[in-house]
């Protein structure tokens, strides 16, 4: 048999479609505006560093004085510089069987851009062919990525590489610990402490955001060039340029 079904029986079903059809869209309205908020949140605290100029009796205490960062010195480490250009904009602490690159950036004075910076990363990485994972770690929340390189005898291979950041009063430093210390993380605990312990001198200087800080040589290093120069690569492309090594600091404890 077949009944009719009334018309307010109709009329309210197509009520309820009609109301889920705009729940549906507030709730992705509502995933949009987290997802902006997430983006544009200001700097959250950093009770544990890394610190600002500002913050720190003397930064150059238990420190490599690098102008724009103030690097922790550990015994047994080797200090590195990357050049792009005619400028140094990233310095590399090795330890043993790993590595963080550190690089300072300006950044707006009320809004932080670690999370715009993350998915732009991902982004990178994932249209290369490499694997992200967006978790909260030690510092906080980081990427973890298996980026595509090419191996000594030419074929494709993956390098795990760990990408940290944190948002300070007008600059940001972003962190690339390669090695042991991004295979296994629970192995990074020095380095991600070296992390912690930098000090940024953003400066009073007008700098539009995501300028990299300028940083100089220590007065007394001793340079031992690779040969080769690097060749300047995106600031925040994620690839792998910025993790060549570049001209070396010899031990600096």
């Amino acid at each position: 048999m077949f009944g009719r079904r009334n018309k307010k029986g109709a009329a309210e079903d197509a009520a309820g479609e009609a109301e889920q059809v705009v729940d549906s869209v507030d709730a992705e309205a509502d995933d949009e505006e987290v997802e902006r908020e997430r983006v544009r949140l200001e700097p959250e605290p950093r009770p544990d560093g890394p610190w600002d100029s500002s913050e720190v009796r003397d930064p150059a205490e238990g420190r490599v004085d690098l102008g724009g960062l103030f690097v922790p010195g550990v015994d047994g480490m080797e200090l590195r510089v990357e050049v792009a250009g005619d400028a140094i904009v990233a310095a590399t602490v090795v330890l043993r069987d790993s590595a963080i690159q550190l690089q300072a950036f300006a950044a707006p004075k009320r809004e932080g851009i670690w999370g715009e910076v993350r998915e732009e990363i991902g982004a990178g990485i994932t249209q290369q062919g490499g694997i992200v994972d967006e978790v909260e770690g030690p510092l906080g929340w980081e990427l973890r990525a298996q980026v595509p390189v090419q191996l000594p005898d030419g074929t494709g291979g993956f390098q795990v590489v760990r990408f940290v950041g944190v948002d300070g009063p007008r600059w940001f430093l972003r962190g690339v610990i390669s090695g042991q210390g991004a295979v296994q993380p629970q192995a990074a605990g020095l380095l991600e402490q070296i992390f912690r312990d930098t000090v940024v001198v953003r400066g009073e200087g007008p700098m539009a955001p995501r300028d990299p800080i300028v940083l100089k040589l220590p007065n007394d290093a001793q340079m031992v060039p690779e040969g080769v120069q690097q060749e300047e690569s995106s600031r925040f492309s994620g690839g792998m340029g910025q993790l060549q090594r570049g001209p070396e600091i010899t031990e600096v404890r």
